[in-house]
């Protein structure tokens, strides 16, 4: 992962708990990595919602899917995101769209964020139609109770999903960490 930057680089941070990553996520990053020199995919750290995965596991998921790409960073923080997006010198924060539900939450985030740090921006970015109605907690479901999760999440972590719910089902055939 690229962990350095020119100076004057255009950076933008987007965050979320990506429990796990999805194609809507990727999309997201990939298009970002189109409009900005560095993008910093911040893994919000709060134990409090249950996580299906650690942050330590969520970002390696997401160095994996995105290995040895260019400009691309994975992190954890936890607190404000605009004094993390500001104590990375970003000058944006990245957020995906999927709904006018989503949209009410994020304008009054985005606002909030304004008012704490008018020098950082939010830019909105709607997901490609295919994964306009995704989301990680959907795609936990759909996969814990046997549903087809193809194309909605990259392969890797569909693997990892279908082989942490199987452990579930059966402990007999949990992955055994190291």
């Amino acid at each position: 992962m690229n962990t350095s930057g020119s100076p004057g680089a255009r950076l933008a941070v987007y965050p979320g708990s990506f429990d796990p990553i999805t194609n809507g996520h990727v999309d997201i990053i990939e298009r970002g990595l189109r409009l900005f020199d560095r993008v910093v995919v911040a893994v919000l750290r709060n134990e409090s919602k249950a996580p299906l995965f650690g942050a330590a596991e969520r970002v390696q998921l997401i160095r994996d899917v995105f290995r040895d790409r260019p400009g691309l960073e994975v992190d954890t923080f936890d607190g404000l995101l605009v004094d993390y997006a500001a104590s990375r010198g970003a000058a944006v924060i990245v957020k995906g769209l999927r709904s006018i539900a989503d949209y009410e939450y994020e304008s009054q985030m985005a606002l909030m964020n304004r008012r704490l740090k008018p020098a950082i921006e939010t830019m909105f970015l709607m997901p490609a139609e295919p994964y306009a109605y995704t989301s990680s907690r959907l795609i936990k479901e759909v996969c814990r109770l046997g549903g087809d999760i193809r194309g909605l999440v990259p392969p890797l972590v569909e693997d990892r999903l279908q082989r942490t719910f199987a452990a579930a089902r059966d402990p007999l055939n949990a992955p055994r960490h190291v």
